[in-house]
């Protein structure tokens, strides 16, 4: 017997190499906000990290926002640490939990998170592939294979990124 209902193209996906400490991330946020509106779920949005030495809070930032993510609030916890670039410099781990608390997470499950290091593995996951594809910086975008640098400027990059998903979509229709 065969399954005669149709053939669902495979949803483009951006992946996005991203670190919550970077004011380059914080800058590309406007246009992540635009493209989830224009393409909402014919586009999968993936935060990826990329924890950049420089930024001493980044790496447990990308844990927090992990956890965020396990509790279903993943995007609005990025992009309200994001928001705050120089608070998350000054404060450190506290504004993390801080910030769970605020959109009303389990904070002390934040806290715990931070301490046990669950999702450690992750993090360094991303970090490993993003270093094998040849990330250096943030934000950079990946789509349809191509990788886009916005750590060097956002000019444009939004707009190619829409060309890039609007002919994987119109080859997927």
């Amino acid at each position: 017997m065969s399954d005669s209902s149709p053939v669902r193209p495979a949803t483009p996906v951006l992946d996005v190499w991203c670190e919550l400490q970077c004011p380059d991330c914080r800058d590309a946020l406007d246009d992540l906000r635009v493209l989830r509106a224009r393409y909402g779920d014919r586009l999968e949005l993936r935060l990826r990290h990329f924890p950049l030495d420089k930024h001493r809070h980044a790496f447990a930032a990308a844990q927090a926002a992990e956890e965020a993510a396990e509790q279903g609030q993943g995007w609005a916890y990025v992009e309200a640490v994001l928001a705050n670039v120089a608070e998350l410099d000054r404060r450190g781990e506290p504004f993390l939990v801080d910030v769970a608390r605020e959109l009303g997470l389990d904070a002390e499950e934040f806290d715990t998170a931070l301490i046990d290091g669950r999702h450690i593995l992750i993090v360094d996951a991303d970090q490993a592939e993003g270093k094998a594809i040849g990330v250096t910086g943030t934000p950079t975008y990946v789509i349809g294979g191509e990788r886009l640098d916005g750590g060097k400027s956002q000019e444009g990059l939004r707009e190619r990124v829409e060309e890039i998903a609007d002919r994987l979509l119109a080859e997927g229709a």
